[in-house]
C-alpha cells in the first residue's frame, strides 16, 4: 500500500472514532444520565412527565410538591442510615487491615485516605 493509502485509512478510523463519540455523547445527554450522574433530576422528570402526560399547571404543582416531600423524606432517612452504613465501613476497613502486613496497611490507610478525600470533594449525594 502507498502512504496515500494508510492516510486515508487513519483518518477514516479517527473519523469513525470522533463521530461515535460525539454521537453516545449527544444520546447521553439528552437522555438526562450525563447531566446528573446517579442522581435523580427533578426538572428533567417534571418536563418529561408534563409532556408525556400532558398535566395542567395544578398538576404540575401538586407534582412538585410530591418530589419536594418524598425528597424530605429520603433525606431524612439518608440521615438515619448514615451511621449504620458509616459503621459498616469502619468494620470493613478493620477486617481488611487484618490480613495485611505492616507495607500493605501503610498503603491501604493512604488509599483509603485518598477515598474520603475524593468523597469529601464531591459532597454529599444528591438530596441531602
Amino acid at each position: 500500500m502507498t502512504r496515500r493509502a494508510y492516510l486515508y485509512f487513519t483518518l477514516t478510523i479517527i473519523l469513525g472514532a470522533v463521530l461515535g463519540g460525539a454521537g453516545v455523547y449527544y444520546f447521553l445527554w439528552h437522555s438526562g444520565r450525563l447531566q446528573h450522574p446517579g442522581g435523580f433530576n427533578k426538572a428533567h422528570a417534571e418536563a418529561h412527565l408534563k409532556k408525556d402526560l400532558n398535566l395542567s399547571d395544578p398538576q404540575m404543582q401538586q407534582l412538585d410538591q410530591i418530589f419536594n416531600e418524598s425528597s424530605k423524606k429520603m433525606a431524612d432517612l439518608q440521615k438515619q442510615l448514615d451511621p449504620q452504613f458509616q459503621a459498616i465501613h469502619m468494620e470493613t476497613r478493620a477486617r481488611i487491615r487484618q490480613i495485611l502486613d505492616p507495607d500493605q496497611a501503610k498503603k491501604f490507610d493512604e488509599f483509603v485516605r485518598q477515598m474520603d478525600e475524593r468523597r469529601k470533594r464531591r459532597g454529599p449525594p444528591p438530596g441531602q
